[in-house]
């Protein structure tokens, strides 16, 4: 009877940890258009930046052949020296005036904190964009639509 107690206290436990880890990370759907080049497919890396301006996480890789992330040239640097698996936040690239819809989890501690969510961008035997999109990680910057400087036209953000 005893280990059918701890059994079910343990099971417990772990269900109401996994309940908090979810409940304290939002889903938003985030729909990202580019502009009219002409050219190869852009590879597209979405980053969490602190509020010192450092990469803190990879949040979202258009882009799933590996030999072309070192054209992301700062957020490589960043992914370089903490390597994760990042299959399951990887998706095709995306070519001149598509639209990507992809989904984004974003933790709710760092909404209104002083992060950014910043776009960067590399195409093939072209120019490479650092910060072709950065906004601020507040409920203002997610409401609405932010343009882009290079291959992004722009990005809005709906809370699922």
């Amino acid at each position: 009877m005893k280990s059918i107690l701890k059994i079910a206290f343990s099971t417990a436990i772990i269900c109401l940890l996994s309940f908090q880890a979810t409940a304290q990370t939002s889903k938003y759907k985030c729909m990202l258009q580019m502009s009219n080049y002409i050219g190869e497919g852009a590879y597209v890396v979405v980053s969490l930046i602190d509020p010192k301006g450092a990469y803190e996480k990879t949040l979202y890789v258009m882009g799933d052949d590996k030999k072309w992330y070192k054209t992301l040239k700062e957020w490589h640097k960043f992914y370089a020296k903490k390597p994760t698996n990042i299959s399951a936040i990887t998706g095709a690239s995306i070519t001149g005036g598509d639209r990507s819809i992809t989904t984004l989890e974003i933790d709710n501690a760092k909404i209104n904190s002083g992060y950014k969510l910043r776009f960067e961008t590399a195409v093939e035997d072209q120019k490479y964009n650092t910060t072709d999109l950065e906004l601020p990680l507040t409920t203002e910057g997610l409401a609405a639509k932010t343009e882009g400087k290079g291959y992004i036209r722009y990005v809005r953000f709906n809370k699922i």
